[in-house]
């Protein structure tokens, strides 16, 4: 299990995923401005693969069916654009990959909710840029979810072949278009349409394992400033140091904000769109953690948006991630809970107040093995079980596995299902597990064991 704040000995699996950066809208209509350029990616960069739908079975299907049409007949709206379920679901694409639980959340925005953990650490944040920085930063956190392979990974110079411009890690609408997998994606229409300090906030989706800390749709928060030469042509350094003494000097600043008089560290690291790259570290609760990612963004991502002449610093952070550390929230499932148990012990302009748990219901463990093909992936069979369970799935952990003498590997892996809110019956948790292993034997194509 990775941990949601990571110590400084454990790093991301992939460092493009540290900063928040939120793939601009594949549709004009889905865009800041109207004014949104609408080309897309080399579509014979990723193979276009049939994909396994992963639906679940039995009698939860009719529950699925019946969840579904209900979402179809409420479209829902963000940013004044209306997006209905046809939209991102579709049966019959075979680049598709969203399912009806990951469409589920558009349009929800927690972090828009001014008495939700998530929308009262986004409205600190911006106390902090207003204070320190008066009418200087434009907020955004209204931007439609919908973004093109280009928005998403090229104006933000993510390699072709990086891993998560995969199917295995990113949900494809269709061969051009994806859910944001972070906030930076309109980092360059926003450069474009002119403004030079921004902050975005918005949900982001990612395939993902299935811990306390992930969760496929979450929140990020990416700030950008523009400098211009007669900003730093006195200071005695060059621009991309002035930029840099400035990033670490404001963002030290949001630090002491969130968390108070914290000791804090820099360490160098690589992002794609960012050199040099930083992690802002702080030492809080006898660890050292991560808070965010950030840098000097690279002069490719200026120039190609009609910037040549400046230099600009960007920041990205996880707002699930503070939010579980400063409110003490146990377990990522949380945040979408509508328990008043939950809802009820967060008011605006409070930030740090304790969650006191409501509930200490036992989890339940299933194991299950399976022979594995050259196609398997742990991230679909996340998608398998949590198509199924839903957030009734706490953890899917890898305990064991082997390869025989013929060469066939075999993982076995623990399930745990528990409800944040009430217990689990014996009845309720057979049935999931038998849909489960159902599912992963017929959507998989393993070979149970």
């Amino acid at each position: 299990m990775r941990p949601l704040i990571r110590s400084a000995s454990c790093r991301l699996r992939a460092r493009v995923r540290a900063m928040a950066t939120l793939p601009a809208s594949s549709a004009r209509c889905c865009s800041p401005s109207s004014s949104s350029s609408s080309s897309s990616s080399n579509p014979a960069r990723l193979p276009r693969l049939p994909l396994p739908r992963f639906l679940p079975s039995a009698p939860l299907r009719a529950r699925a069916l019946r969840t579904s049409a209900a979402a179809a007949a409420a479209a829902v709206e963000v940013g004044g654009v209306k997006i209905a379920r046809e939209d991102v679901v579709k049966e019959g694409d075979p680049t598709n990959n969203v399912p009806d639980t990951i469409y589920s959340k558009i349009g929800l925005q927690l972090h828009r909710r001014d008495n939700h953990p998530l929308g009262i650490l986004k409205n600190t944040i911006y106390d902090y840029f207003d204070k320190n920085f008066s009418g200087q930063f434009n907020k955004f956190d209204d931007l439609c979810p919908l973004v093109s392979l280009k928005q998403n990974f090229d104006d933000v110079l993510v390699p072709s072949d990086h891993v998560s411009r995969s199917y295995n890690d990113t949900y494809y609408v269709d061969a051009q278009t994806v859910l944001r997998c972070h906030t930076s994606a309109h980092q360059a229409e926003l450069l474009r349409d002119g403004h030079t300090h921004f902050l975005v906030t918005g949900d982001v989706y990612r395939r993902d394992s299935i811990d306390s800390t992930h969760y496929p749709c979450f929140h990020q928060m990416e700030g950008f400033r523009v400098f211009s030469p007669d900003e730093w042509s006195g200071s005695g350094m060059d621009g991309t140091a002035y930029a840099a003494a400035d990033l670490k000097k404001t963002l030290e600043g949001l630090a002491k904000h969130l968390f108070g008089a914290v000791e804090m560290r820099w360490v160098d690291t690589y992002f794609p769109f960012t050199n040099p790259s930083f992690e802002l570290e702080i030492y809080f609760q006898d660890d050292w953690l991560e808070v965010l990612g950030c840098g000097v963004t690279e002069q490719e991502i200026l120039k190609n948006n009609g910037r040549t002449d400046n230099v600009a610093w960007a920041f990205g952070l996880g707002l699930e991630r503070l939010a579980m550390v400063l409110f003490d929230i146990p377990d990522i499932r949380l945040f979408w809970s509508n328990d008043k148990r939950f809802t009820s012990q967060f008011s605006e302009g409070k930030l740090g107040v304790k969650f006191k748990p409501f509930s200490k219901f036992p989890p339940c463990y299933k194991d299950m093995s399976f022979w594995i093909n050259e196609e398997f992936t742990e991230n679909n069979l996340c998608e398998v079980v949590r198509g199924i369970a839903g957030d009734l799935v706490e953890e899917v952990k890898l305990i064991d596995n082997f390869t025989n003498k013929k060469g066939m590997t075999s993982h076995c892996y623990r399930i745990a299902y528990r409800s944040m809110e009430r217990s689990l019956t014996d009845e309720e948790i057979n049935d999931m597990q038998w849909n489960v292993r159902e599912e992963v034997q017929n959507k998989l194509k393993v070979e149970l064991r």
